[in-house]
């Protein structure tokens, strides 16, 4: 590596999610008949007054830039939100809005993070975690989980990651990759633990609306204590199906999110007025999309885990929320598939790619590697489809 660049960002590692999900579009651009069950996205068109009102404000609106923290109009219904779903009492000054919840998480470390500070996150994790803990100068410390127990956080894995150096926990519930939603106990012992030792939780809440078992409870929501260390993050992506619209937004204490404002405005000012606009009516309009999409994902996800189930060497636990199934495949590991020893999960998912033709995600990505990662965010013919194919390319 060149010594006259940067030293950290240099050493940030590629998204592996992103670099599957390509080579597949390559191959499908290329008339290759690909199954994706890749991407973190629904397959849903955006609901119809949602682009209706992108549509409404481009023609007759004013779209020139607005606060860099978001327009107050989307700051006031994203408070609605959060009193409405999740009894959490916010003012606009407590909320900003950014280029998507990426964005947000990025932005709440780089607020509280000093350099020495420690992150802990669970494993398996969303892939972009530990990398924007070390662009944050902190150090991201990882906490095992098991399958067992819905690879969630416990008392005692928490206490035992715990120090003076640790600035915050990341809390992920609905889970992305797993699929896993915390109970209001399990959170309860969270909150407890960052208040006794003055942590931040950074809680993800991105798949707040994708639940089919249990409710979702925000863990600021726990009272005030607990809401003061909260950084509450959500967005409209996943569910609105606004994928690509990149907005964003948290809530926090007003000392933290006028940080967060100071930084956003020199580094990005406003997030895209044109989506802004559209979130308000995504907010404040017809929520029966949401309904129907979620039914949509609940058969797939049924369906999904009774198949993997019954396909040899390889298991799966029913998710609870989100729309994504860990696929155990330990039993694969050093076996011969085909021709191809499989040592990993990138193994794996480099097997089904070429052989069946069939896009996952390699645990790897997430931290562990006896996993892979499908999406049910695509139709049930496809997931048919992909699945018979992967079953056929595992009796091999």
């Amino acid at each position: 590596m060149n010594n006259n660049l940067s030293k950290k960002n240099g050493a940030i590692s590629p998204s592996v999610t992103l670099a599957i999900t390509a080579k597949a579009k390559k191959m499908k651009a290329d008339g290759i008949d690909i199954v994706s069950f890749g991407a973190g996205e629904p397959d849903f068109k955006t609901p119809d007054h949602i682009r209706k009102a992108a549509v409404k404000v481009i023609e007759e609106g004013n779209i020139g830039y607005t606060a860099a923290a978001g327009l107050p109009q989307l700051k006031k219904a994203i408070c609605d939100k959060l009193k409405e779903d999740n009894n959490l009492d916010y003012l606009p000054e407590n909320i900003v809005v950014s280029n998507g919840a990426k964005h947000s998480i990025y932005n709440a470390l780089q607020a509280i993070c000093n350099p020495g500070d420690e992150v802990i996150i669970s494993v398996p994790y969303w892939v972009s975690y530990p990398e924007m803990v070390k662009m944050a100068d902190a150090k991201p410390i990882f906490v095992e989980t098991s399958e067992e127990n819905g690879f969630k956080y416990t008392k005692e894995n928490l206490l035992k990651a715990v120090n003076e150096k640790t600035k915050a926990i990341l809390l992920n519930s609905p889970n992305n990759p797993t699929g896993t939603v915390y109970t209001k106990e399990e959170i309860e012992d969270i909150a407890k633990i960052a208040v006794e030792n003055n942590i931040y939780i950074i809680s993800d809440e991105i798949y707040e609306k994708l639940i089919y078992d249990g409710n979702h409870v925000s863990i600021a929501s726990l009272g005030e204590d607990i809401k003061r260390l909260t950084i509450v993050i959500n967005g409209m992506s996943k569910a609105y199906a606004m994928t690509g619209w990149r907005i964003g937004y948290l809530a926090a204490d007003k000392e933290i999110a006028k940080i967060i404002t100071n930084i956003q405005s020199h580094a990005t000012s406003n997030p895209n007025t044109i989506a802004q606009y559209a979130s308000i009516e995504a907010l404040k309009g017809d929520q029966e999309p949401i309904n129907q999409m979620n039914k949509a994902f609940d058969e797939r996800r049924k369906y999904m885990v009774d198949k993997i189930n019954s396909i040899k060497n390889l298991s799966c636990k029913m998710p609870k929320g989100a729309f994504y199934v860990m696929v155990n495949i330990s039993k694969l590991i050093g076996k011969d598939l085909g021709g191809q020893k499989i040592n990993g999960s990138m193994d794996f998912a480099q097997y089904l790619l070429d052989n069946a033709k069939v896009a996952v995600i390699p645990g790897a990505g997430f931290g562990t590697d006896n996993y892979i990662r499908l999406s049910y965010a695509t139709s049930l013919e496809n997931i048919e489809e992909g699945l018979n194919r992967i079953e056929k390319a595992v009796s091999k």
